[in-house]
């Protein structure tokens, strides 16, 4: 799938201008962002998390369609969809329960199953949306990064893996 989605970013550079792009060995599927978060935090949330990840039994997600955030207005990020089956629904929302159980504040938006490819740096108008559909891929572990940005672009560092199932 990374070859697949390294091989769109490649058609996307040549015809959406303007975007800074990620590394496709970096793109993941986010379920839950908490920010900045101590390692007491860590360690209350992660039991739960492994223990919803366990529940998850291994299953594939089909990779399609473009996006933007915001949905409407000038564009900041552009991104791949995601199509997931409902334990990985079920998944997510575990995890949301697990972060506000662990200290976190709730998370406002609804939960939009994406893969970040890109983000503007200016305004710029809304370019028209390519179609794109990459398949299906497996998913899984649950992973619990720290994240620091850097002026190349975010590096992630693993802390925690819970396999699914």
């Amino acid at each position: 799938m990374r070859q697949r989605i390294a091989e769109t970013l490649e058609r996307l550079r040549s015809d959406v201008r303007g975007v800074r792009w990620l590394a496709p060995e970096t793109i993941h599927l986010t379920l839950r962002f908490l920010g900045d978060a101590s390692p007491e935090a860590i360690d209350r949330l992660s039991p739960s998390v492994e223990r919803a990840a366990s529940a998850c039994a291994p299953c594939e997600a089909r990779v399609q369609g473009v996006g933007f955030f915001p949905p409407h207005g000038p564009p900041h990020v552009i991104w791949l969809g995601l199509d997931l089956p409902p334990a990985v629904r079920d998944l997510q929302a575990a995890c949301e329960r697990a972060a506000v159980a662990a200290g976190f504040p709730p998370e406002e938006r609804p939960f939009r199953p994406h893969v970040t490819l890109g983000r503007w740096r200016d305004r710029v108008r809304r370019p028209p949306i390519p179609a794109a559909d990459l398949g299906t891929t497996p998913l899984g572990p649950v992973v619990l990064f720290k994240s620091e940005l850097l002026p190349k672009g975010a590096v992630h560092t693993p802390l925690r893996t819970f396999p699914l199932g």
